[in-house]
């Protein structure tokens, strides 16, 4: 089926077809950046842009830094810890036996009466 067809190639709501149009872009450069992977990423950023000292990994999530001999190490994940963990830090054994303790003789004394 040839002909007929004006706007082949092209979608609905299309915007302009060209830097004429839309005017010139910013002057970039691009930045390499590396994982503790291995992994290089090279971004680009506007010439008078700040550029950032770390980038994440788009293919790993690890932070990448801009030194290709010492990348950034990737970030140490602490292990869940449940709430009797977190009670464990602030109090010690002595002073859990000594609120035990007061609090069971609460209880005897409110059975008593």
């Amino acid at each position: 089926m040839s002909g007929g067809n004006a706007i082949r190639g092209t979608r609905v709501g299309a915007g302009p077809m060209g830097e004429s149009e839309r005017g010139e872009t910013a002057p970039r450069s691009r930045i390499p950046y590396f994982c503790a992977n291995g992994h290089v990423t090279t971004p680009s950023f506007a010439n008078e842009a700040d550029i950032p000292e770390s980038w994440d990994c788009p293919r790993c999530g690890l932070p990448a830094g801009r030194d290709g001999e010492n990348p950034p190490a990737p970030p140490r994940t602490e292990p869940y810890k449940t709430h009797l963990a977190y009670v464990k830090e602030r109090r010690s054994d002595s002073d859990g036996a000594a609120i035990l303790e007061e609090a069971l003789n609460r209880l005897r004394a409110s059975r008593e009466l």
